[in-house]
């Protein structure tokens, strides 16, 4: 099973026609996952839930859909994404993490989908018949932390089960723009850093995008929507190889490449 990180961008996209990611996640996507296998499971890491330490969402039953932006419009409050919960694969999770050294990892009970995972989801399985869970992020380490958060996940690659990183390529709301406005020269010159690094490669330098990009502190103030994509690299392994699958802008600022990761054989 290859791993994926995607761009999710605004959460409009899981009605908006008019955001160019849109039919890319309800097309290409799927049918890029199945390729292999169908999932048994999807383990979200998401930019929208962060804790101190590791903690799962452990759901028996559907999780809820949690509405957790203000200022959207009002359909978007009425959608309801009802996937099965995976109590299995969160408990799964919480061995192999535990066991690399990441624990203790907290179970959260009843917590639902944020929108870093529902919204992706709602247009890759939009008969919510996948069962999910989430698993969070720690704002207070780096890079190379969630690089080997994700490289104890590894197993679960062989166990039939999507790890799927959700963020956004680059990530400054207050330099956001209309949906068609330009992109600036210091969103495009990260993107195509980042883009350059994976395909050449470099993850040591992905994880230090700090240091190494052009750019970084402005293309994330804040760290928590790219370290989905450490995550997601980390379980693919080091001798990963990264694929952009989409690329496509909206809002300025908002750019969507997104990435397969496929462990060499």
């Amino acid at each position: 099973m290859d791993t994926f990180f995607l761009s999710h961008g605004s959460p409009a996209i899981c009605i908006d026609e008019a955001i160019p990611a849109h039919g890319f996640f309800r097309s290409w996507l799927p049918a890029a996952v199945a390729g292999t296998q169908a999932p048994r499971a999807v383990l979200v890491v998401s930019a929208h839930w962060e804790t101190d330490t590791p903690a799962v969402n452990v759901v028996r039953g559907t999780n809820d859909t949690v509405h957790d932006l203000p200022g959207l419009p009002d359909e978007m409050y009425k959608l309801r994404y009802p996937a099965p919960g995976a109590p299995e694969l969160a408990r799964r999770t919480k061995e192999l993490l535990e066991g690399a050294g990441f624990g203790p990892v907290s179970e959260e009970h009843g917590r639902g989908l944020d929108h870093g995972a529902w919204v992706p989801l709602m247009l890759m399985y939009p008969e919510a018949d996948v069962p999910a869970c989430q698993l969070s992020l720690q704002t207070g380490r780096d890079g190379a932390y969630h690089y080997d958060l994700g490289a104890a996940l590894a197993p679960l690659r062989d166990e039939g089960v999507l790890v799927l990183g959700s963020g956004t390529a680059t990530h400054n709301l207050r330099e956001l723009g209309p949906l068609d406005a330009p992109v600036p020269q210091w969103a495009s010159d990260f993107d195509a850093w980042l883009r350059d690094a994976l395909l050449d490669g470099r993850y040591d330098d992905v994880k230090r995008y700090k240091e190494k990009a052009p750019y970084g502190e402005l293309a994330h103030p804040s760290p928590e929507h790219i370290y989905p994509l450490h995550v997601a690299l980390g379980a693919a392994g080091d001798e990963a190889r990264a694929e952009l699958i989409h690329r496509s802008w909206t809002n300025a600022t908002f750019s969507y490449s997104s990435y397969r990761f496929t462990k060499k054989i």
